[in-house]
């Protein structure tokens, strides 16, 4: 079957990968002049699926109203006459009950070990390399009160058989031993020691070869412009280089994917949510971090990776934009700085934005649609790096007529009742 994937992130290269692999002819078409060069470049580098946790919770909309007064806020929101952006907020904050967040986070842990074991399996077979290291992922508290809060996390983890450990300031120290000269008080953590880090950019490049090598073909500068159907078939692609034409069509366009299947008639909740990274050189090995810490103050994600430490984070709700704020590189200046000082040089460090997809629940809409040869991986929000690969396996699996290894019936557009 001739499959084409739209989107050349980490989830598109992966979707591909997994297709060429499952014995179908592939073709990935990105607008970019390479693979991951959007919301796959600079994200914070861990893949942590024991923290797969929606966005929507019990007592976000109160923290959201004291977040917004904060200087260094983690949620930014940007209000705008806008009734994607309006009707988005409104679904997200309808999941924000006790029920629905177990709901989701029980299915997004579900979808997140499977793709770090997919992980695994793909770098066994392959041996690519990507700054990754296994020393595992500390969610770091500040607060007593942060502390005493993560009892619901720790029931999902139990009930997903996830391994973890509750620390205290001494425990955190000898995971991370670069906190013992922060600047800031901290007092416990959450450490899950079977996540990994790396650098997804480098990742995607490299299983982007791999993929060529199967017989990928990657059409980069092309531009989606509409998808043209007949009312119960995709007939082809309407692109910067003219039509494509396949048996099956798969859109993986992170952010983008919404607005590209509305004409179709596909009511798809998927609105960007803006995240900001900065990069620098580590400067004092010993100071740095050894793998990831999760700050919950901020929101922000600190991960060594390789010579260079990533501090990512952040949730600004502003639309379609990329804008690069000084105020938002201070944030992640401000947590890096103050659990690692000295660590990094942070005044070479560079800037980046890019547009997390995100759904209202936080759980990827991967699956078939009402439209026959059409298929969704999208929607990942924050977690596209850590979610990817078991992501595209499902995909290849459905699109292949094959069972998938989970349970996937959840995961669909369908469960949005549209």
């Amino acid at each position: 079957m001739r499959v084409a994937v739209l989107g050349g992130g980490v989830v598109g290269v992966t979707t591909a990968y997994s297709l060429a692999q499952a014995g179908h002819e592939v073709v990935v078409v990105d607008r970019q002049s390479g693979p991951a060069l959007e919301t796959s470049f600079g994200n914070a580098g861990e893949i942590s699926p024991g923290y797969a946790s929606p966005w929507a919770a019990p007592g976000i909309p109160q923290k959201a109203i004291k977040w917004l007064m904060m200087r260094h806020a983690p949620l930014i929101l940007r209000p705008a006459l806008d009734g994607e952006m309006l009707s988005w907020l409104f679904s997200m904050l309808s999941n924000c009950t006790a029920s629905r967040y177990a709901l989701n986070k029980g299915r997004m842990v579900r979808l997140a070990e499977y793709s770090r074991d997919r992980l695994i399996a793909l770098r066994a077979a392959t041996g690519i390399a990507y700054d990754e290291r296994m020393q595992g992922t500390l969610q770091l508290f500040r607060t007593q009160y942060q502390l005493d809060g993560i009892g619901k996390d720790i029931e999902v983890l139990r009930a997903g058989g996830v391994p973890f450990e509750v620390l205290d300031r001494a425990g955190c120290i000898a995971a991370e031993p670069g906190l013992a000269h922060a600047d800031d008080d901290f007092v416990g953590g959450l450490r899950l020691p079977n996540d990994e880090t790396g650098d997804c950019f480098k990742f995607t490049n490299a299983l982007a070869k791999r993929a060529e090598t199967l017989g990928v073909e990657f059409q980069f500068d092309t531009t989606v412009e509409a998808i043209e159907a007949d009312g119960r078939a995709i007939t082809s692609v309407r692109t910067s280089r003219g039509p494509l034409t396949a048996d099956a069509y798969v859109v993986a366009m992170g952010s983008f994917s919404a607005r590209l299947v509305r004409p179709l008639g596909l009511q798809l909740p998927v609105y960007p949510v803006k995240g900001y990274s900065i990069t620098a050189p580590i400067i004092d090995p010993e100071r740095a971090p050894v793998s990831t810490l999760l700050d919950e103050t901020y929101k922000v994600a600190i991960t060594r990776l390789g010579d260079r430490i990533r501090v990512g984070g952040m949730a600004e709700i502003s639309g379609y934009n990329n804008d690069l704020p000084e105020r938002r590189r201070a944030t992640l200046r401000r947590s890096v700085g103050s659990l690692f000082p000295g660590a990094s040089d942070l005044d070479a460090a560079t800037f980046w934005s890019g547009l997390r997809p995100m759904t209202p629940d936080s759980t990827p809409v991967i699956g078939p649609t009402a439209i026959g040869n059409l298929y969704l991986n999208t929607g990942h929000g924050t977690l596209g790096w850590t979610m990817a690969c078991g992501s595209a396996q499902v995909l290849s699996d459905i699109v292949s007529r094959r069972t998938p290894a989970i349970e996937t019936a959840d995961l669909s557009i369908a469960r949005y009742g549209r």
